[in-house]
C-alpha cells in the first residue's frame, strides 16, 4: 500500500494550518437530518419521497454513530488545536534559541579573530626578536677579538659600548627594522647612482645600502663611526671604514666621489658639524655628482612620535631647512621626495553624508579637512633630499 506523501514546506506554514483548521471546523459536525436535495423530472418525484421514509426508518440506526462521528471529530480539533499552540510556542522557542546560539558564535567568531590577530602580532614581534637576536650575535661573531697579550686571561668579547653610551647597534636592530626591511626601502636610490662611481655611504650602518649597490654592479664604499657596525659590514665582505665622517672627508682629494648618501645622519648632527659635513661632501663630488640625503620627517606627526624614541637625535630637520642648508653648501638643483606614507589603514577615513544637493558643499569641505588631517598626522615618515654638485 503506497503511504500518503508529508505535506510540503508551504501547507506547514501558519497561513495553510489556519486554511486547513477553517475547514475542519465547517465540515466537522457529522449529522443525518441533512436537507434531501430534490431533483427535478420523474426520477426526482420519486425517489425524494423515497429518501425521507428511508432516512426517517434509518435515523434511529445512524444517529449514534454520527454522534459519535462528531464527538471524534470535536476531539480531533481541539488535539490540532493544541498541537498547532504546542507547534507556535516550539518555534518561537527555537527561533529564540537560534538567535541566541547565533549571537554566541557572533561572539565567538569575533573573539577567535581578536585572538588570531594577537597571535599574528605575536608572531610579528618573536619574528622580529629573532632578526634581532640573529643580528647581535653576528655581532658578536664579528668584533675584533683583544690581543692575548692585551688580555691574556679574557676570551669575552670588548664591551659594547662605553659607559653612558647607549648600544646604537642594538637599538637600531629593535627600532629601525631587519636589514631586509631598510634594504626595500632604499632600493629606490639604485637607479640614481647608476653611472656616478665611486659613491660613498655616509653612515653607512648595517650596510644595507652599499649591498644595494653590489647587486647592481656600483662601485661604492662606507664609513661609519661604529666599531660593531663596521665588523658587521666586514661580515659581509663589504668595503667600509671605522672613521668620523667629517675627518675621513676631509683626507679625500677633492672631486673623488661620484655620490655621497647618507641615510638617516644629519639629525644626529648639530648645526656646526651638520654644515660642515655638507660643505665637506659638496667640495668632494666631482662637479654634478649626486648628493642624496634621508631624514625623518617632521611635518607628519607619525614621524615626530618615534623621532625622539632614539637618544642619539640632535634635532628633526625640516624639509625646506635642510633645503636651504644644501643650497648654501654649494649645490643646485636641490629636490625633496617624500618616502615612507603609513598603510591606508592607519589613515582617517572619508565620512560619507548623504548625498543631496544641500550637504554637496558640506561634504567636500569635510574630504579636504580628513585630507589636512592626514597629511599633518599621517603623511610621509621620511624625505629625501636629492641635489647635485
Amino acid at each position: 500500500m503506497r503511504r500518503p506523501e508529508a505535506a510540503s514546506g508551504p501547507s506547514r506554514t501558519p497561513a495553510a494550518r489556519a486554511s486547513a483548521r477553517g475547514e475542519a471546523e465547517r465540515l466537522w459536525s457529522v449529522a443525518v437530518d441533512r436537507p434531501i436535495e430534490r431533483r427535478s423530472g420523474i426520477r426526482g418525484a420519486l425517489v425524494y419521497p423515497a429518501k425521507r421514509v428511508l432516512r426517517k426508518l434509518m435515523s434511529w440506526y445512524v444517529g449514534p454513530f454520527a454522534a459519535e462521528q462528531r464527538s471524534f471529530n470535536a476531539a480531533a480539533l481541539r488535539l490540532s488545536d493544541e498541537l498547532s499552540v504546542q507547534i507556535d510556542e516550539l518555534r518561537v522557542l527555537q527561533e529564540r534559541e537560534n538567535a541566541e546560539l547565533a549571537s554566541e558564535v557572533r561572539a565567538l567568531e569575533a573573539s577567535a579573530g581578536a585572538r588570531a590577530s594577537a597571535l599574528a602580532e605575536k608572531d610579528a614581534e618573536l619574528e622580529r626578536l629573532l632578526e634581532e637576536l640573529q643580528q647581535r650575535l653576528l655581532r658578536l661573531e664579528r668584533r675584533p677579538r683583544a690581543a692575548p697579550a692585551a688580555a691574556p686571561a679574557s676570551t669575552a668579547s670588548p664591551a659594547p659600548a662605553p659607559e653612558g653610551e647607549p648600544d646604537y647597534f642594538a637599538f637600531e636592530a629593535r627600532m629601525r627594522g631587519s636589514t631586509e626591511e631598510i634594504r626595500e626601502r632604499q632600493r629606490g636610490y639604485v637607479d640614481d647612482f647608476r653611472g656616478r662611481e665611486p659613491v660613498l655611504d655616509v653612515g653607512c650602518g648595517r650596510g644595507e645600502f652599499l649591498q644595494l649597490m653590489r647587486e647592481a654592479g656600483i662601485e661604492a664604499r662606507g664609513v661609519d663611526i661604529d666599531s660593531d657596525m663596521v665588523a658587521f659590514c666586514r661580515g659581509e665582505g663589504l668595503s667600509v671604514e671605522e672613521a668620523d665622517a667629517t675627518s675621513y672627508l676631509a683626507k679625500l682629494p677633492d672631486g673623488e666621489l661620484g655620490g655621497v648618501f647618507c641615510a638617516h645622519v644629519l639629525e644626529h648632527l648639530q648645526p656646526k658639524p651638520l654644515l660642515r659635513l655638507l660643505e665637506l661632501a659638496h667640495t668632494k663630488l666631482r662637479p654634478d655628482g649626486l648628493f642624496v640625503a634621508e631624514t625623518p620627517n617632521p611635518r607628519t606627526l607619525v614621524s615626530l612620535g618615534t623621532f625622539f624614541a632614539d637618544l642619539s637625535h640632535a634635532q628633526p630637520l625640516h624639509p625646506e631647512t635642510l633645503s636651504f642648508l644644501v643650497r648654501q653648501a654649494g649645490f643646485r638643483r636641490v629636490q625633496v621626495r617624500y618616502l615612507n606614507p603609513p598603510p591606508p589603514e592607519g589613515r582617517l577615513r572619508p565620512v560619507p553624508l548623504p548625498e543631496e544637493a544641500a550637504l554637496a558643499g558640506a561634504n567636500a569641505v569635510l574630504d579636504a579637512n580628513i585630507e589636512r588631517l592626514n597629511e599633518v598626522l599621517f603623511g610621509p615618515q621620511d624625505y629625501a633630499v636629492v641635489a647635485h654638485a
